[in-house]
């Protein structure tokens, strides 16, 4: 009978069934077997209501979702221009700082490619880049944001390693993940600076007048990171807090102040915001139940003892984790990456001595990579039908921007102390 049911749940995930009822089957069949009662399946769900870090995800969602909608992307890039269009590839540098704080905001990293590139591919164009290096930048830069608070990938973190008991504080994960966000963002500006040497890049004259014309422009949504990093760093409010005070600050600012989104638009944007929650909560809540099954069945021991008779060191282990999560970005979506994959690592990496805020950097930021990771990086798709340029063009101007990235990572993954001392 178990062999029947299993036949089924593979056929289901083979012909496309949602990825929750593949996780829920599963789950089920494994209690099932087990001679587990089945009603353990909604307690478990019910579970997921306790934990009051929920309440940050649908209100940084709608807020990402208001700016998405507003003209926060043309305000963002003329005032990057304005203040560093004069420093050698500051173009380059006016790209991954936008898209980052778009992403930011938005929590989509193929929001973002939809929504600035078309202003900055054709402006890099403009500056003197080659087609490829704007491309590739555009599309390597939409994921760039991910690991800058209020990052939505690492709450998720947070929250699945609060319910295998493992105290992670979401606070100390967005302060972590600030410098190893730089640090990449750096990286990809010296890369730039170093491919395009031969290319004739004028400076934009620095103007004092245009810097305070623009920053007066967009004023109220330099107002947005100020409030979730001085939350954060202030110790004063919870991440719910800051969730709640952001999401009311880019209402009023986006319908009152700047007028970009009318009132009838809201109920429209809020059912998107919401299904997309709604479909996080979803696959969450049922991961979680097939979590506490592999910890019923002690899959994260027997998964440990494995990988300790074939892998004999730390370092060994850091270095299959990156290349193993690597390739999991590239196929799956970063949501349900976290919810299925950080229940199997995250005690073994314990195990190993990680530190579960170090091992959640080293998680997100393999992710953002495998956005654009060959042969199916989600990025790719979106920036292939955005530009419409061939799959295998973006391949070629992406590939060289993976490997900067990579390095960074090792890095991330090697000196410990780049991600902690920040939390320490």
């Amino acid at each position: 009978m178990s062999a029947v049911l299993s036949a089924l749940i593979m056929t289901a995930a083979l012909i496309g069934a949602p990825l929750f009822t593949i996780i829920l089957g599963g789950a089920a069949l494994g209690f099932w077997s087990a001679g587990v009662d089945l009603m353990v399946l909604p307690i478990e769900l019910y579970r997921l209501t306790e934990n009051t870090l929920l309440m940050a995800l649908p209100l940084f969602t709608f807020a990402g979702y208001m700016l998405s909608e507003s003209k926060t992307a043309d305000r963002l890039v003329r005032l990057s221009e304005a203040a560093l269009g004069w420093l050698p590839g500051g173009m380059v540098l006016i790209s991954l700082l936008a898209c980052a704080f778009f992403t930011m905001l938005t929590g989509g990293s193929g929001v973002t490619i939809v929504a600035l590139g078309a202003l900055l591919v054709p402006a890099l164009k403009q500056a003197g880049y080659t087609d490829k290096f704007a491309i590739g930048l555009v599309t390597t830069s939409g994921s760039m944001g991910l690991l800058l608070p209020p990052a939505i990938p690492l709450i998720l973190y947070g929250i699945v390693a609060q319910q295998m008991n493992v105290a992670v504080n979401i606070q100390d994960l967005f302060i972590a993940g600030l410098i190893p966000a730089m640090i990449m963002i750096l990286s990809l500006w010296g890369y730039g600076l170093w491919s395009q040497r031969h290319q004739i890049i004028p400076l934009i004259p620095f103007n004092w007048r245009t810097l305070l014309k623009e920053a007066n422009h967009s004023k109220w949504e330099l107002g947005i990171p100020l409030i979730v990093v001085g939350g954060l760093l202030s110790g004063w409010l919870v991440i719910s807090d800051i969730a709640a005070i952001t999401a009311l600050y880019v209402f009023v600012v986006e319908v009152f102040v700047y007028k970009d989104v009318s009132l009838s638009a809201l109920p429209r944007i809020a059912t998107e915001a919401m299904k997309m929650v709604g479909g996080i909560l979803l696959i969450l809540g049922v991961a979680l139940i097939f979590t506490n099954l592999l910890v019923d069945l002690e899959m994260p021991a027997k998964v440990f003892e494995w990988v300790k008779a074939n892998i004999d060191s730390r370092w060994a282990f850091l270095l299959c984790l990156n290349l193993g999560l690597l390739l999991l970005g590239a196929i799956l979506d970063i949501f349900a990456a976290l919810i299925i994959i950080v229940p199997l690592i995250l005690p073994v990496a314990l195990e190993y001595g990680i530190d579960p805020i170090h091992l959640g950097i080293i998680f997100v930021a393999n992710m953002q990579i495998g956005y654009f990771t060959p042969p199916v990086g989600m990025n790719l798709f979106i920036a292939s039908y955005r530009f419409k340029r061939s799959i295998t063009e973006l391949y070629r101007a992406t590939i060289p921007m993976m490997f900067v990235l990579m390095f960074v990572v090792l890095l991330i993954t090697y000196w410990p102390d780049m991600v902690l001392f920040l939390v320490r």
